[in-house]
């Protein structure tokens, strides 16, 4: 089956996800550490904290280069603990 993905976006890509979890220094680094572990290179996410502090929002940009890249990323990235929403 075809990922919709496929028929969306032509590859390689630039792609950006956005994780948001509780404000816990060790997250930043988590987020990178898993994207780096599949798509080797230096990341510098952009991440911006709640009004009450409680959260954080990292945004990082990645080439993609297949969908199934894509898809891997989202589950890897919403098993962290912390996180609590993957866009």
């Amino acid at each position: 089956m075809e990922s919709k993905l496929n028929k969306l976006l032509k590859f390689p890509t630039p792609f950006t996800y956005k994780v948001m979890g509780l404000a816990q220094p060790e997250l930043i680094n988590q987020v990178v550490k898993i994207v780096q572990n599949y798509i080797p290179g230096m990341y510098t996410p952009d991440v911006k904290i709640s009004s009450k502090g409680n959260y954080y929002s990292i945004s990082i940009k990645i080439i993609a280069t297949n969908s199934e890249q894509i898809e891997t990323l989202y589950k890897e990235l919403s098993n962290i603990k912390s996180v609590r929403l993957v866009l």
